[in-house]
Formats: C-alpha cells, sequence, structure tokens
C-alpha cells in the first residue's frame, strides 16, 4: 500500500495489497496477486471491488514475492526453473517536499530468470538476489533492471547444490556454504565474495544455516547455536557471532522477520514460542511463551512497537515488543491445529496499513481486524476464492488460497 498525502507528507507502506482510490486529498492503492499451486497462473485481482482484472500465464505453479516498492512480483517456478517478473502496475514518485503515485494496468515486461531450482529470494541494498539450489549459486538483479529488460546484473559462480540463501549490494555477496559431508542437509556458514567473485576473509561458521532477516542496518542469519549478525564496515561486511543465552530452552529460530521502525528481529523458538532479539544489546534475547502453538506472525511496520502472532486455538494477539509481552488477543477463526503435514492450508495474516488481515482457510474468507481498537472490522471474500475453499497469507505478506487439490497464492 503507498499512500500520499497532501501539504507535503509522504508515507509510504508496503502491505497486503495494492489497488486504486482517492479520498479527501490522498491515493490509496491496493492491487492482489494470485498465483495458483496446481495451474500455471497468476491473477490479479482489485481488492476494493474484489475483481479479477488481469491473469498471467505461467511455466508451472509460482510462489510470489513481493519487492520492498511493490512494483515488482516475482513469480518463483521451481518446477519449471524460472523466475518470472511481473510489474503490479503501482509505482511510488518521490518528489521531495510531495510524492505521486503512478497505477497502471499490470503488465509481464519480459524478464525470466532461468536456473535449476531456485528459492529463497532476498532483497537487500538495492539489490535482488535470488538462490537456485540446484546450482548451489545466485543469479543478482535489482528492481529497475528488471523493469528496462535487463534480468541479471551478475551471478555467483556455481556451487554444491544445497537448499541455501544469498544477500548482495553493490559492492559484496554473502551467500551460504555448503554441508561438505552432506549437501542435502542445512547450510554450515556464511561466506562473502566481492563483484569480481574473489572470496573476501574466511568462513563465517552458522551451523544449520536457516533463517534470515535485515532490520535498520543489521542483517542476520540464523544458526543451531545462535545468530550471525551483518554490520557494514569499512573495507568489508562485519560479522560477529551472537550465542544464544544460557538461559532460553533448547531449540532455536529458524524464521525470522525484521521490525520496521524499530530495530529488533521477530522469530520462532519452538512451537508454542516466539524469541525478541535486539542483538545491540546486552541481554539480547527475551522469550515470550504462547498460550497455544503458533500458526504465523507478522510485524507491524506502521504501529512499529506491535507485532502480532496467530495460533492454533484460531485467536490474534498483539505484541507489545518493548514491553516483551502479549497485550491484546481477538477470537478471529475457528480452531486449525498444527498437527497433519506442515502444508496443510491454516491462516496466514498480513498487516495493511489500519488493518491487519487474517484469512480463513475453511471458510475462503479473509478477516480484516481494526489495528487501532483490535476489533473485527470486515470480512471480505474475493472473486478468487469463489472457487476454492480456502485462504491464507504468507509470511512475507503474500495471500494464499487453497482448496485441496489445488493451492493458491496471492502477493502485493
Amino acid at each position: 500500500m503507498a499512500r500520499v498525502q497532501t501539504g507535503g507528507i509522504v508515507v509510504v507502506l508496503t502491505t497486503l495489497a495494492l489497488t486504486c482510490a482517492a479520498l479527501a486529498g490522498e491515493k490509496t492503492a491496493w492491487r492482489l496477486f494470485v498465483s495458483d499451486h496446481s495451474e500455471p497462473i497468476v491473477n490479479v485481482i482489485d481488492l476494493l471491488k474484489q475483481e479479477k482484472i488481469e491473469t498471467f500465464a505461467t511455466k508451472a505453479p509460482a510462489h510470489l514475492y513481493r519487492s520492498k516498492t511493490g512494483q515488482t512480483v516475482l513469480a518463483v517456478q521451481r518446477g519449471a526453473d524460472l523466475v518470472t517478473a511481473i510489474d503490479s502496475g503501482i509505482s511510488f514518485e518521490d518528489h521531495g517536499d510531495h510524492g505521486d503515485i503512478k497505477i497502471k494496468a499490470p503488465r509481464l515486461p519480459g524478464v525470466d530468470i532461468a536456473g535449476k531450482q531456485p528459492s529463497h529470494v532476498v532483497e537487500h541494498g538495492g539489490e535482488i538476489a535470488i538462490f537456485f539450489d540446484g546450482e548451489g549459486r545466485a543469479r543478482i538483479s535489482s528492481e529497475r533492471m528488471m523493469h528496462a529488460s535487463k534480468p541479471v546484473l551478475r551471478e555467483t559462480a556455481p556451487g554444491v547444490p544445497h537448499h541455501g540463501v544469498a544477500v548482495a549490494n553493490d559492492r559484496y555477496t554473502l551467500i551460504s556454504e555448503p554441508n561438505a559431508k552432506n549437501s542435502k542437509e542445512l547450510p554450515v556458514g556464511i561466506k562473502i565474495s566481492d563483484k569480481s567473485g574473489a572470496q573476501v576473509g574466511s568462513l563465517h561458521l552458522c551451523p544449520e544455516l536457516h533463517g534470515e532477516a535485515s532490520s535498520g542496518n543489521i542483517l542476520v542469519f540464523s544458526c543451531a547455536s545462535g545468530l550471525l549478525v551483518v554490520t557494514a564496515g569499512e573495507s568489508a561486511p562485519k560479522i560477529k557471532f551472537l550465542q544464544y543465552d544460557a538461559a532460553l530452552p533448547d531449540g532455536k529460530t529458524t524464521t525470522m522477520l525484521g521490525g520496521r521502525g524499530l530495530q529488533y528481529f521477530l522469530g520462532n523458538f519452538g512451537s508454542d514460542k516466539i524469541v525478541l532479539i535486539d542483538p545491540t544489546e546486552a541481554e539480547a534475547f527475551r522469550l515470550l511463551t504462547l498460550p497455544m502453538r503458533r500458526v504465523d506472525f507478522a510485524v507491524d511496520s506502521v504501529r512499529s512497537r506491535f507485532a502480532y502472532v496467530f495460533t492454533e486455538d484460531g485467536r490474534l494477539h498483539r505484541v507489545d515488543v518493548i514491553a516483551g509481552k502479549i497485550d491484546r488477543s481477538l477470537k478471529v477463526t475457528e480452531p486449525y491445529s498444527m498437527d497433519g503435514h506442515w502444508s496443510d492450508p491454516r491462516p496466514r495474516l498480513a498487516v495493511a496499513g489500519d488493518r491487519i488481515a487474517v484469512t480463513d482457510p475453511l471458510k475462503g474468507t479473509i478477516s480484516l481486524v481494526d489495528a487501532l481498537t483490535f476489533t473485527k472490522a470486515a470480512i471480505s471474500r474475493s472473486e478468487a476464492s469463489r472457487s476454492t475453499s480456502s485462504l491464507w497469507v504468507d509470511r512475507d505478506g503474500a495471500t494464499t488460497m487453497s482448496s485441496p487439490p489445488s493451492r493458491h497464492r496471492l502477493q502485493v
């Protein structure tokens, strides 16, 4: 979502969806992208009107990733060894004393990035790194280059295939190091290379690496016994290892989100706990036990001190990250057990301005919770969900719909 107000105040939000409305001197844009897990298509939905405005064909069912600006959606088609860029049709121009939203039809700019088994997509420092598990390497692009139909700036050297990750900027690339004994297991560390591909420094150990996030000027990777904390250095990125606090129970974080406005990280820690992390503090880890097992969580980029956790009893909880506690809870759906297969459809959530979207797979609806009053504001059923029995919102801000046996993903 992007919003422009009169009087020179400019606020940019990247949230659940993007379409167009004009209200009393401000513009709000919302548009939803839905990919079907059984059919190779991506539908574009006007959220407010709940109308489909475009359908794009892909080579295989896709996972969708939104750029930070919301201008680009990347359709990662692991089954076709391909990543396709989609222009969302929404762009934002900052003119210093004011800003403008430009709204046009979504389109395919003709950018396809090919490679074996594409997986993680990470945008950092103005560049977008796409890791290809089947090649053990990353191809690096930027949103500007994609919209100029020039898909790849550079790529790392091919390596051992593994489920890895890369993070890049205009000077360096940080890339995972595979487990030499068994590349099917999680990576064992991070190495740094310059633009020529030459390694900078030694390997930074991070056994069982899985999970990456950035907040402010800090980047972190999750390891079996702690975090790798990355900050800018004079000649190269500085990396230090942050050991998990001895007071923490056995476990680790494997999925992290970075705070917006406040510098912190939110991670999972076992099935019924989350951990708040501030690498700059002496006591960096604060553990919070949830009333039930966790289904999903999200940070609030508008109200920076809050994050949200959805638990299997159907309740949405607001977490005060400063106080380190749950301060509000609301029943939103019927219970969704975490037993069963990990990919079974379950509710997901995303923050959309002053609303928190919570999907209900069984009913095929999206509940909207007022973030200010923490009460239910509305229930929405998009056109795309009429033929499905369920939908949910991915952790990265994507919305997903599903009805067995097909599954659909929706992204801004």
